[in-house]
């Protein structure tokens, strides 16, 4: 059973965000509110929490996991970074945008395309995720936390008419995920919008959340 945790969004409790990063530093899972959608995610360097995230998600190990990290000068620590793709992402950041980029050797092969040696990374406009990340010291996984309800509605973004409440979000995933944040506001219903710059020309692969600025700024950069 998960322990569940209320945290203000403007002002998150530092006790129970000690509390939380305590339950991360030793392989907990997460449900956690984000600039988008809610996410499960774990620290990125603990590999038996990504194995279960991936177990949650039903994702083989050919699927990249997205994280998050708290500013752009930290997301050079994890990827390489291009003249262009810093320009665009310059604009972007931070908010509801997810970056396709070549990884370095911090990054965990459970993380990456094993392929393409690429994932993905955001910098969240969310005071929560920001906040767990200083007190982690670490990136956060993020994999939205699409999943079915008892009577088969699904909480995806763009998936479904029906928007489940927050609460109906914690019950479906109470036994598989060790914390919950409630941060007192509904889920978003949109997803990131990503651009993969792996390439010389920038690309927006998935219309979610702001995608005619990134390709406002994509187009003019390139």
């Amino acid at each position: 059973m998960s322990t569940l945790f209320t945290l203000h969004p403007d002002n998150p409790q530092i006790r129970d965000v000690d509390r939380i990063v305590d339950a991360l530093h030793n392989d907990a899972v997460m449900l956690y509110p984000t600039d988008t959608v809610y996410a499960i995610g774990c620290d990125l360097n603990s590999k038996s929490a990504m194995q279960r995230v991936r177990q949650i998600k039903q994702l083989s190990n050919d699927k990249p996991l997205t994280f998050l990290c708290p500013s752009l000068s930290n997301i050079a620590q994890y990827a390489q970074v291009s003249d262009s793709a810093y320009r665009i992402m310059r604009r972007l950041i931070p908010g509801p945008y997810t970056f396709l980029l070549p990884t370095t050797k911090l990054v965990p092969r459970l993380v990456m395309n094993p392929k393409r040696r690429a994932t993905g990374i955001r910098v969240p406009d969310h005071t929560i995720c920001l906040t767990l990340m200083n007190a982690l010291g670490n990136p956060i996984i993020s994999t939205s936390a699409h999943m079915i309800t008892d009577d088969g509605r699904s909480n995806g973004a763009s998936h479904s008419k029906h928007r489940i409440s927050r609460f109906e979000l914690f019950d479906c995933l109470e036994k598989l995920v060790d914390v919950i944040i409630d941060s007192g506001v509904e889920p978003g219903d949109q997803v990131s919008t990503i651009l993969d710059l792996t390439t010389e020309e920038p690309m927006i692969v998935r219309r979610g959340l702001g995608w005619e600025a990134a390709a406002t700024w994509a187009a003019e950069v390139s």
